[in-house]
């Protein structure tokens, strides 16, 4: 536009300067804007392809986000799942058991709603039950088969049994147990141009095998979660009695068999469970 207008104010110029003549060449003027508007165009066009390259750089950039905490621990419990299909033994063809449906009306039952949840049958008593960490309202469970079908539970009783794992990871319980402290600085950032460390993901994968298979939950923790299911248990009778035979049934099976005393690692002592339940009753049914 300053072109055309330079152009302008010097045919005015020239025009009040020369009187006689008469006659505008309007072809040069016609040459002026051509040119005028072929820049203008070369210029979006210039314009276009760096927002283009811009936008490009930016989706790449985005490549390289680590997820923030409340999108993390699900990925990395399924990871941790897949890193040990082998010990797990979770790869085999199962029937649907109905303990999804099951638990899902307990909890309702419970006044608690819009959880996701997931099942995950594994046919090896190296780990009899366990909620990993996950997502807001997300739960991922893992059952031992051998472990259920030798106490024949039924779907309420492991249903029970996924109801206290579900308030360990509600009170973050996993969590608590473990140092993540160098995975929790990298949360949310962008490492484009930067190398990831593989050793964070590989330390923390060892502190889920340490907190899974051996170390667990402290008495400290499994008195806070027992309590907690004997306040969300006790207006229902049935509930109540239902819960207080599980961990009858789990207590006898940790004492005599020996495949199962590796469970006490993990959930200290059924038996205290027992007697910190209320009321007290000489713990016998209501």
């Amino acid at each position: 536009m300053k072109v055309i207008t330079i152009v302008i104010l010097f045919l005015t110029m020239n025009l009040s300067a020369n009187e006689k003549k008469d006659v505008v060449n309007f072809d040069n003027i016609r040459q002026v804007l051509k040119n005028d508007g072929l820049l203008q165009i070369e210029n979006e066009k210039k314009e276009s392809e760096q927002k283009q390259v811009t936008e490009s750089e930016s989706k790449t950039k985005k490549y390289y986000n680590f997820p923030a905490e409340e999108d993390f621990w699900s990925f990395f419990s399924e990871y941790w799942l897949v890193k040990n299909a082998t010990v797990l033994k979770w790869d085999f063809r199962k029937p649907d058991y109905g303990v999804v449906k099951a638990f899902t009306i307990l909890l309702e039952t419970l006044g608690l709603y819009e959880k996701k949840i997931k099942v995950l049958y594994i046919n090896t008593p190296n780990v009899t039950h366990y909620a990993l960490p996950s997502n807001a309202n997300e739960y991922i469970f893992v059952v031992s088969l051998p472990f259920i079908r030798t106490m024949d539970l039924s779907k309420l009783e492991i249903s029970l049994m996924l109801l206290e794992d579900l308030l360990r990871v509600d009170e973050k319980l996993f969590l608590q147990n473990i140092d993540y402290t160098e995975i929790k600085n990298m949360f949310g950032k962008n490492f484009h141009g930067k190398t990831l460390d593989p050793k964070l993901l590989d330390d923390l994968l060892k502190k889920f095998d340490l907190q899974i298979y051996d170390k667990g939950f402290t008495f400290k923790q499994q008195f806070s979660i027992t309590k907690k299911m004997d306040g969300l248990l006790k207006s229902d009778q049935k509930l109540w009695n239902s819960y207080f035979r599980l961990l009858k049934k789990i207590d006898e099976l940790v004492k005599t068999n020996v495949m199962y005393q590796k469970h006490l690692k993990v959930y200290p002592s059924p038996e205290m469970q027992l007697n910190w339940l209320s009321p007290p009753r000489d713990n016998k049914l209501r």
